[in-house]
């Protein structure tokens, strides 16, 4: 069970590790935590900034005040300030429009993902030009599998009017090697997306230290 921030040693309380280590050591979590400032009596600030975190994996760039303010202790104040450093970050990141030519390329925009405890599956939507459109958390499920179904993957895809995407998922325990269950999904996707007409350029498997590519590995 993770800890409450009053549970944790103060030097390692997010915004106490922020000044010390620098912005990037944080997870999502604790970079929320950090926006967020205080829980609400009946939530630690750290279960809060984990609901929240799951919320914007799920809505991605489209997540609006409305969703935010549905949790407890998340006001007007607080959403704002949480769209408004996503915004900030995005207008500079701007991570559509980025050239994906090689796996590496999509590595920067979705490592953040390693960290988490579940495995996440995630879409990304790709032009005819090799460039970003955007990525969404299509599942998250147990620590050793995502269940995931061509038609989630395709969707958003489909409305994005992709002409290509990537799938790629964490593996929060273990190395990168595929298991029979990534493999049989990576054949589903490719057959899947030849009856659509958006062809599956890749799936990336990856952890902190490391990835597997189905393209670069000739599986795919």
């Amino acid at each position: 069970m993770s800890k409450t921030i009053h549970q944790m040693p103060e030097a390692d309380r997010p915004r106490e590790k922020l000044l010390r280590k620098g912005a990037a050591a944080l997870s999502d979590r604790e970079l929320l935590a950090v926006l967020l400032g205080k829980g609400t009596p009946g939530m630690d600030v750290m279960t809060l900034a984990g609901k929240l975190a799951r919320l914007i994996d799920e809505k991605g760039l489209e997540v609006k005040a409305e969703d935010l303010t549905q949790f407890e202790g998340v006001g007007d104040a607080k959403a704002t300030l949480i769209l408004a450093a996503i915004e900030f970050a995005r207008r500079r990141i701007k991570p559509e429009g980025a050239k994906i030519v090689t796996p590496a390329d999509l590595l920067p925009h979705i490592r953040h993902y390693a960290d988490r405890k579940q495995e996440h599956f995630l879409c990304a939507s790709i032009n005819g030009a090799n460039e970003l459109l955007n990525i969404r958390v299509v599942s998250i499920g147990l620590i050793d599998r995502s269940p995931v179904h061509p038609r989630e993957v395709f969707a958003d895809a489909l409305s994005d009017r992709a002409s290509a995407v990537i799938v790629a998922h964490n593996h929060p325990t273990g190395g990168v090697e595929p298991s029979q269950s990534d493999i049989n999904i990576t054949a589903q996707l490719k057959a899947a997306g030849e009856i659509v007409g958006i062809e599956l350029l890749d799936h990336i498997i990856f952890n902190r230290t490391g990835y597997f590519s189905f393209l670069e590995a000739g599986k795919l």
